[in-house]
């Protein structure tokens, strides 16, 4: 059964989504990847809760957008990922790209790495990016509710 869960820490605020959608989304995506979806949970956050967060589950010292904590089993992806809504948008500036697409595409960087899909040894950031852009290529684009 998939199940989606939204909450935050810190100071963040919920992104406004269409749960429905994101979920459709999600889900084709993982179908994508031979993947069924279980329960995720996505814990929007602000800097210093997701540095707090990797400092105390992974031992370092930085600043990410993503922390993702991989529950799943089987056939049925399954974790909790722990997104700095800060780092999303000052990533965003940096590279000039849209606040909301970049969201999009580090929930689904999440989903990946649960289909297994790694970013971090040679060449791999490279094959994530491709998974990436071919899931953001399948995003309904009315995602976001009226902020």
């Amino acid at each position: 059964m998939t199940e989606i869960v939204y909450m935050t820490q810190g100071t963040a605020q919920l992104p406004h989504l269409d749960e429905a959608a994101v979920q459709n989304w999600i889900v084709e995506v993982a179908r994508q990847h031979q993947q069924r979806v279980g329960c995720l949970t996505y814990v929007f956050c602000d800097d210093e809760y997701i540095l707090q967060t990797n400092r105390e589950f992974l031992g370092h010292d930085y600043y990410t957008d993503i922390i993702t904590f991989d529950y799943t089993n089987s056939r049925h992806i399954a974790g909790d990922m722990v997104i700095s809504l800060d780092t999303v948008r000052s990533n965003a500036e940096m590279l000039g790209a849209d606040y909301k697409t970049e969201l999009m595409r580090v929930m689904i960087h999440g989903v990946l790495h649960l289909c297994g899909i790694n970013d971090k040894g040679p060449g791999e950031r490279e094959v994530m990016e491709q998974h990436e852009n071919a899931a953001l290529a399948i995003l309904p684009e009315n995602v976001f509710l009226n902020d």
